[in-house]
Parts: structure tokens; C-alpha cells; sequence
């Protein structure tokens, strides 16, 4: 009689329960501890509450991670179309919108934890929530389970799915790392992704909520790194938004590494040459010379950029009549305008990040079963791996494809 696998699944976020379905139509015996109150917490925030399911533009450079070949092993064997087809089969209809991003049809992120739990509860999966493991021993080819509160829990396979340490209060502490680096896993240095920066700057706080479309480049010095366009927003602390957050990895690493010096260069006008900015200040100057020269901006710039703008110019008189702003002020002007550099001091926090940057490394793992390569019947999944991807769905499909192989593979093995 061939033996059915236990597999315990450590955290029940969306690699730990697609990876505890596969596990279960595998035939496997299925327990997921989840340390939180409820499983899925932070699905229920993706998307902005709308969970972005997936992208149909999925391409191997879209994720980052030491060895960045590793996320095609899981991708292939479990890929987009494979993706959508198991929602589908669960009831999510889905939509594509801009840059080939999925969303269920509903609009809902809640509908797709419902349709996880559902079939979870239907399987017979047993869910275990407020349960935190604190340790895991391998001994005699079975895991033994420690949990916070004292109790134990053993199985034949174990799947970490732990995520990094974005969003703690939904769960990612980063726990996962202080069970498995005892096993020998080896921790490459998480640092926040997706997430705003926090820049050196003394108008901060006399921009808070000013927005515009725009072109946003992170530095290294005088190297340009990476270039995103989209809708900016300046906080008092720095800058966000879609661009702002597709920037953010590289951001990390640059301020990682302490012979970096970033930096953010802004576009204000990229759909204009600097030759064409020139000729419209020049015909506003023409044509109301005695206007100040804050006011002669006032239609073409946001009211609140004004001041600071002409003041990063080196203009300190901003009641000056425009006949009087000479061609050195006026360069300066367009400069900013075009080019404005501002120092990177860091990044948000833990808390406002999206993704965790970082992670336990993916060389010591099979890339095709998601298997330790150290720990025989010891599996990972999701964020917990020195795996992220862009913005844009994803870090889901990440989490689909590795749970899912995870699941499979830990139920499989004999």
C-alpha cells in the first residue's frame, strides 16, 4: 500500500494555500499553521483590495533575485495559463487591464481568498490558525514542529511559506529565516521593494501632495540605473507612486551598498525637449515682461512647485520682473525643469513596503520541486526565497507557481 505523505505547511498566505490544494490533489495529507487569527490576510491588501492576479506579460526579467535564472523552473512548470485556468476552475472570471494585469472581474481580492478557502474547506484540508512555529527538527526522516505556545506538530515533508518581512502587521515578520538558517539555509540580506523613498531635501514638506506625470531616474553617482514614467507624488519625507515604487529595488541596493551615492533625477516635462521648454518660457517672459517671475509660471507649473523650482534655480528674488531673470538663471530654470537631482536618504519601512527584496538563497534549492538541497523533504515557497518581482502582479504569480510546485512535489515524493 503506498504511503500518503503529511505535509505541513508553515504560514498560510497565497503560496501556502495554493501549495496546500496541489499538495492535497496529490493525495497528500495536509496541515497548514498559520500564526495569524485568520489565513490570507495579506492577499485581502493586494491590489489595492483588488488583487492583481497575475500579468500576461510574464518574462523572467521582470524578477530579481541573486540567481535570477531560478524563477524559471517553477514559472514553466506552473505558468500563467495554468494559472488562470485553476481560478477559473474555482469561479474567479477574470479581466485584463494595462500592462497585461489580471484582475477577477469582481474587483474584489476578498473573492479570491473565498474561492481558496472554500476549496481548502471542500479538500479537507485542516487549517490551523495562531499557530507559530518557532522550530523545526529534521530527525529520523520526519519533521517535528515547535510551536510559541507548546505544542507539536510532526509530518513526513515540511513547506516553509513564511513570506519576508513587508507587512508585518498581516503577518511577515520574517520568522521564516530563523527556522530553516539553523538547518543550514543561507540568508541573502532582505531590505524593503515596492516601497516610497525617503529623499534629502529642504521643500519636502512644501510639496506634500503635489502629483504629476512625469519621468523619475535612480543614480549611481553619475550612472543612470533605471528610468520609469507615471504618475509622481511628493510626500514630506520624499516621493511615491507606480514609478516611484518600480525604482525602489534598485534603490535598495544602491543604499546597501556603501560606496554608492544615489540619487533621483526628474522629468517634469518629458513629452518636451529643454529647446522647447526655452521657447515657452521665453514667449511668457515676451510677452508680460514686467510679471514676476513666480507668477509668470503660474498656468504652466503647479502653483506650489513655483517657489521651489525658481529657489533650486539659484532665484532668490521671486518678485523679479521676468525682463530682469538673465540667460544663467533662465538655463537653470529649464535645468530643474528637466534634470532635477535629489539625493536618495533611504527608504519607507517594513510597513509601507509591498515585497521583500532579500531572502533565503535559492542556490541551495531545487528550482523544478522547490526541495532543500540540504534538508531532504524540506520545501519553500513564495516571498521567504531571494525572489521579487516588479510591480504588477508579479509577486503573485510567484507565489502561485512556487506553492504550487511546493504542494506537488511534497505529496509526490515518496
Amino acid at each position: 500500500m503506498k504511503k500518503i505523505n503529511k505535509v505541513l505547511i508553515i504560514g498560510g498566505g497565497a503560496s501556502g494555500l495554493i501549495a496546500a490544494i496541489s499538495a492535497k490533489k496529490k493525495g497528500a495529507e495536509v496541515v497548514i499553521l498559520e500564526k495569524m487569527n485568520r489565513v490570507g490576510k495579506k492577499i485581502l491588501a493586494t491590489g489595492n483590495g483588488r488583487c492583481n492576479l497575475t500579468n500576461i506579460n510574464m518574462e523572467t526579467k521582470r524578477f530579481h533575485s541573486s540567481y535570477p535564472k531560478f524563477v524559471m523552473g517553477a514559472l514553466n512548470r506552473f505558468n500563467v495559463n495554468q494559472t488562470l485556468d485553476f481560478f477559473e476552475r474555482l469561479g474567479i472570471s477574470y479581466k485584463i487591464e494595462d500592462g497585461g494585469k489580471v484582475f477577477p472581474m469582481s474587483d474584489q481580492a476578498s473573492s479570491v481568498l473565498d474561492v481558496l478557502r472554500y476549496e481548502i474547506q471542500r479538500l479537507g484540508i485542516k487549517e490551523i490558525c495562531e499557530a507559530e512555529v518557532t522550530k523545526i527538527v529534521n530527525k529520523n526522516n520526519k519533521f517535528i514542529l515547535y510551536l510559541k505556545d507548546g505544542r507539536k506538530f510532526s509530518g513526513d515533508r515540511v513547506i516553509v511559506a513564511t513570506g519576508g518581512k513587508s507587512s508585518p502587521n498581516l503577518g511577515s515578520n520574517g520568522s521564516g529565516y530563523g527556522l530553516v538558517t539553523p538547518l543550514g539555509h543561507k540568508l541573502i540580506t532582505p531590505f524593503p521593494a515596492l516601497v516610497q523613498l525617503v529623499l534629502e531635501a529642504w521643500f519636502l514638506k512644501r510639496l506634500k501632495g503635489v502629483k504629476f506625470n512625469g519621468k523619475i531616474s535612480i543614480f549611481d553617482g553619475n550612472k543612470p540605473i533605471q528610468t520609469e514614467f507615471g504618475e509622481i507624488l511628493f510626500t514630506d519625507y520624499g516621493v511615491s507612486g507606480p514609478p516611484v515604487l518600480q525604482l525602489s529595488r534598485k534603490a535598495g541596493e544602491l543604499l546597501n551598498n556603501k560606496k554608492s551615492t544615489p540619487f533621483i533625477c526628474i522629468d517634469l516635462f518629458p513629452n518636451f525637449s529643454e529647446k522647447q521648454i526655452d521657447d515657452i518660457i521665453l514667449t511668457r517672459f515676451f510677452n508680460y515682461p514686467k510679471k514676476s517671475v513666480e507668477f509668470s509660471f503660474v498656468g504652466f507649473i503647479n502653483k506650489r512647485l513655483i517657489p521651489v523650482i525658481l529657489k533650486e534655480a539659484g532665484i532668490k528674488d521671486l518678485n523679479k520682473s521676468c525682463c530682469n531673470v538673465n540667460i544663467t538663471e533662465r538655463k537653470n530654470i529649464i535645468k530643474i525643469l528637466k534634470n532635477w537631482r535629489i539625493p536618495v536618504k533611504g527608504t519607507q519601512s517594513w510597513m509601507q513596503s509591498q515585497v521583500t527584496a532579500g531572502g533565503i538563497d535559492v542556490k541551495d534549492i531545487d528550482p523544478n520541486t522547490m526541495e532543500s538541497k540540504l534538508v531532504s523533504g524540506l520545501y519553500f515557497s513564495g516571498e521567504v526565497l531571494d525572489v521579487d518581482g516588479d510591480c504588477g502582479g508579479f509577486n503573485l504569480q510567484w507565489a502561485w507557481s512556487s506553492g504550487y510546485i511546493a504542494g506537488e512535489s511534497a505529496a509526490k515524493k515518496k
